[in-house]
């Protein structure tokens, strides 16, 4: 099925305007000393600098270069409507206006070539990114690593342990015998008499360490004194 035309106001009005705008590109051209097909030139080379930046900036919105030449194309298109609505003489064109319109086609080419070879913004990524392939990894035959055996670490000479505390010697002399008092030894030999005179026997240590009540010791050294 073919698509119908349908008549649109605003597309009506967008003729119009551009047909108008058209016709003023071409007065104000051929006014300025460009006849013929130079004249034609002008306006379809404004109209496609406009157009060109406007795509740039629907991709780009934050493209300055795109904003910039956007407004260059404006200006000379506005410029040359005031200027044929009556403002200019176009039998008398002054010498900066016929130097604008001179330089318009090195100024519209640069424009252009500009719009056209600028980087396009990189796209969003999506939101629900496809899914990549991974690649399994090859099986690797287990292997087994012998290790060399190193030799176990000397350690250190073990520091020798303190000589253990030795019990003091024992003596091996007898201590020497406590001194025996003369009053003592007197009364030690009396007693001693006296048990010879009973007994016929001399008094051992033991028997008269009881009768003195003295120790053992002093008892002994009594006993050799009365030897």
């Amino acid at each position: 099925m073919t698509a119908r035309l349908r008549p649109d106001a605003v597309l009506i009005q967008a003729v119009i305007a551009g047909a108008l705008s058209f016709a003023h590109l071409h007065d104000l051209a051929a006014a300025a000393g460009q006849d013929g097909w130079k004249a034609w030139a002008y306006p379809v080379s404004v109209d496609l600098l406009l157009v060109a930046a406007w795509r740039r900036m629907r991709t780009d919105a934050e493209n300055r270069d795109a904003w910039l030449w956007f407004a260059i194309a404006l200006v000379a298109s506005l410029g040359a409507n005031v200027a044929t609505a009556g403002l200019l003489d176009l039998h008398d064109v002054p010498a900066w206006l016929r130097i604008l319109v001179a330089g318009w086609p090195a100024l519209a080419f640069l424009g252009g070539t500009l719009l056209a070879h600028s980087p396009a913004p990189a796209p969003a990524p999506s939101q629900d990114p496809e899914p990549v392939a991974v690649e399994e990894p090859e099986a690797v035959a287990d292997l087994t690593v012998e290790r060399a055996t190193e030799p176990a670490p000397e350690l250190p000479p073990a520091e020798p342990e303190p000589p253990a505390a030795l019990d003091p010697p024992i003596p091996t002399t007898a201590p020497p015998a406590p001194p025996v008092p003369p009053a003592l030894l007197d009364h030690a030999r009396k007693i001693a008499d006296a048990h010879r005179a009973q007994t016929g026997t001399a008094m051992d240590a033991a028997t008269l360490r009881s009768r003195l009540g003295v120790t053992e010791a002093l008892a002994d050294s009594i006993t050799l004194a009365l030897a």
